[in-house]
């Protein structure tokens, strides 16, 4: 998905994220105020800090000072030019909370088209469809898979790709990969770059990738191949590729999907991202981390990739790692990662 064609960025936008900005839960509607080019977040919507503002709530001073309201009848009169509702936040359990369905009505009445990373897909839904219609907007539902001509199986066409590409990989869930994907590339563009990059989660495709697609809904054998054909068609429109990873090859739940980004990119080099002092798997307190060398080890051994740095959420000098480290959150961070990443290239 590309949602870049479909709206004139930075299209005005209300993010919804009731109970949870802030939080690992909110991590969609996070990444679409902080980094977005896609959306100009013009109000959030969290009845839990309202009267706040989103810097306040991220303890970020790099972000905008976008307010944080109790409902979406508030966030319109705020900004009553939005041209979408993002959905950021996909609770546990799947469906729609009920208490959302007059939010998102709301702004439907209003004129917004709906960009949704809720695990059901509300332009399915007749209710929802018939809506849409009737106020003229849209439904983009941004975990819906591909399906069709848009399924293949990984042939190996990637490696003909005339750009570099490199891909993170996590030590775990939850590290950051998508904010280290999102700023090396943006480290890039800053240094002159001809970049782009490929989401493989629904925050990276709200937050402006150039081709994304919510990689966990596509059937197993053909995610590498749905990989492949959105880094190739990055890399013919531009020199260098950064693709997002998901989880970590020593993940026992979610190591396939790792697995199929890397085959399906086959990249010239790797970041792995780390947070050090993370000794269990979030929400697996059963498994315990494995850690950088042994990633290193697993990515090398699996691909012809070399991994060039570690992005970690740690003060770089403090922590002892066989390859160039860098915080991201520092101010020359993502640039010190991007020239390791070009050592290596």
């Amino acid at each position: 998905m590309n949602l870049r064609h479909v709206f004139d960025a930075p299209a005005p936008a209300v993010v919804l994220a009731e109970g949870a900005f802030g939080t690992m839960d909110g991590k969609t509607a996070n990444g679409v105020v902080m980094h977005s080019e896609l959306f100009d977040a013009r109000a959030v919507v969290d009845s839990t800090h309202a009267g706040e503002s989103a810097a306040d709530v991220l303890g970020r001073d790099d972000v905008a000072d976008v307010p944080v309201v109790a409902s979406t009848a508030e966030a319109l009169e705020r900004a009553p030019d939005a041209a979408a509702l993002v959905v950021g936040v996909a609770p546990a359990g799947g469906d729609l909370p009920e208490e959302w369905v007059a939010d998102i009505k709301e702004a439907i009445r209003g004129g917004c088209d709906v960009v949704s990373g809720l695990h059901v897909f509300l332009g399915d839904r007749d209710e929802w469809r018939d809506l849409a219609d009737e106020h003229g907007v849209r439904i983009f539902d941004v975990r819906k898979p591909p399906d069709g001509d848009g399924l293949r199986v990984g042939d190996g066409r990637v490696d003909d790709c005339d750009a570099d590409v490199v891909l993170t990989v996590g030590t775990d869930c939850a590290v950051g990969k998508r904010t280290t994907t999102f700023e090396l590339y943006r480290a890039a563009k800053r240094a002159g770059l001809d970049a782009g990059w490929v989401a493989t989660g629904q925050t990276g495709i709200m937050v402006g990738a150039h081709r994304g697609v919510v990689v966990d809904r596509v059937p197993a054998d053909f995610a590498a191949g749905v990989v492949e054909d959105l880094v190739c068609g990055v890399a013919e429109e531009h020199d260098l590729v950064f693709v997002e990873g998901q989880a970590a090859l020593t993940h026992r739940a979610y190591s396939g999907v790792t697995l199929s980004i890397l085959h399906g990119a086959w990249p010239d080099a790797v970041v792995l991202v780390d947070q050090p002092d993370r000794e269990r798997r979030t929400h697996f307190d059963q498994w315990p981390v494995a850690g950088v060398e042994k990633e290193m080890e697993l990515v090398e051994g699996l691909s012809e990739a070399t991994v060039a740095g570690v992005s970690t959420w740690a003060d770089p000098g403090a922590v002892e790692y066989p390859v160039p480290a860098a915080n991201v959150y520092d101010d020359d961070g993502p640039a010190d990662l991007l020239a390791t990443v070009r050592d290596t290239l």
